[in-house]
């Protein structure tokens, strides 16, 4: 597997792994009706720089990295990431993750944050918790869940910054 800087070309294999992920309405907080161009322009929104996964010549994954905040907060990243539905469980998730970990870090943030992750997307949890990420708030009832009705949200969080002996992690 590959995974390389997004072009313009992608966009008509990025949507199908989007609209999978937003039709089931159990990961984003997009309305499950949200078109291709309205979903695109959020994935490619300015500031996003977006990546894919392939396989071969089939993208697979797509991740974007962006800064979680303006200003005193832009030191913080922040990543989306959508897995096409056939490729799920095969590692393509965690290879982006590990990639936009990487790639955060080379471009200068101090720590990487996941504002809205669904309680019940236990395989997401379980994989950032996995990749270094702990969950340092929880917003109660905030996800409307097509199946589950009112769940919670996570906000998990993980430094990038190298660590050395004087160094502990405090989140």
């Amino acid at each position: 597997m590959q995974i390389r800087e997004a072009s313009a070309h992608d966009k008509d294999s990025i949507w199908p792994i989007l609209e999978t992920v937003i039709r089931a309405g159990e990961a984003f907080a997009l309305p499950r009706d949200t078109g291709p161009d309205e979903a695109l322009d959020f994935w490619f929104a300015a500031g996003h720089r977006v990546y894919v996964a392939e396989e071969g010549a089939e993208i697979v994954g797509t991740y974007f990295l962006c800064a979680n905040q303006k200003g005193g907060g832009s030191h913080v990243a922040n990543c989306g990431y959508a897995t096409a539905q056939h490729a799920v469980g095969r590692g393509i998730a965690r290879a982006m993750c590990e990639h936009s970990l990487e790639n955060a870090r080379m471009r200068g943030f101090r720590a990487m944050q996941f504002n809205f992750v669904i309680s019940t997307n236990d395989r997401a949890v379980r994989l950032w918790q996995s990749c270094g990420f702990v969950i340092v708030g929880r917003l109660p009832s905030a996800f409307l869940h097509p199946a589950h009705g009112y769940v919670d949200v996570f906000t998990m969080y993980r430094s990038l910054e190298k660590k050395t002996r004087d160094t502990k992690d405090t989140a």
